[in-house]
């Protein structure tokens, strides 16, 4: 694992949802503090609470947005680059790990009581999620080095 995973998972071992996690382990390199980050992804974890997109990939998003989003109103070079963004990062969550949607990756609706003792029951938060914030986290890198790469070639 790089660091940020290890950091990532960590946060998540602790308590964090999916979304915190991730954005948190990313929260110095986007400008925002721990808490902002623990804050701003708080909402997001099981996706939204309701098993959609997974929080692990919301918390990448954020990173993403936060590093390579829009900055001025009417900018359309920079609407067209995070729109880019944002549909490469979904793609390639969801062809790594099937989908990029919660409920889907867990295999149970988690926005209903029996769907979320199912997962309870069976270790998916303590033991599968903690691998979607690893995986989220390893898309994410690579997208930031592919991004490196190509502003020190000015590609992008």
């Amino acid at each position: 694992m790089t660091e940020k995973q290890t950091i990532a998972v960590e946060y998540y071992n602790k308590g964090l949802h999916c979304s915190q996690a991730v954005l948190a382990a990313f929260a110095g390199k986007c400008g925002i503090s721990e808490e902002t980050a623990i804050r701003l992804g708080s909402c997001f974890g099981s996706g939204m609470r309701k098993g959609y997109v997974c929080g692990a990939c919301s918390g990448a998003l954020m990173v993403l947005g936060l590093l390579y989003g829009e900055t001025r109103i009417g900018d359309k070079e920079e609407r067209l680059r995070s729109n880019r963004l944002n549909v490469l990062y979904v793609e390639r969550f969801a062809q790594a790990n099937g989908t990029c949607i919660c409920n889907e990756l867990l295999g149970c609706d988690i926005a209903t009581p029996e769907g979320a003792q199912h997962a309870r029951d069976n270790g998916l938060f303590r033991e599968f999620c903690p691998k979607m914030v690893e995986s989220a986290v390893e898309i994410l890198e690579g997208i930031i080095a592919e991004i490196t790469e190509k502003e020190k070639t000015k590609e992008i």
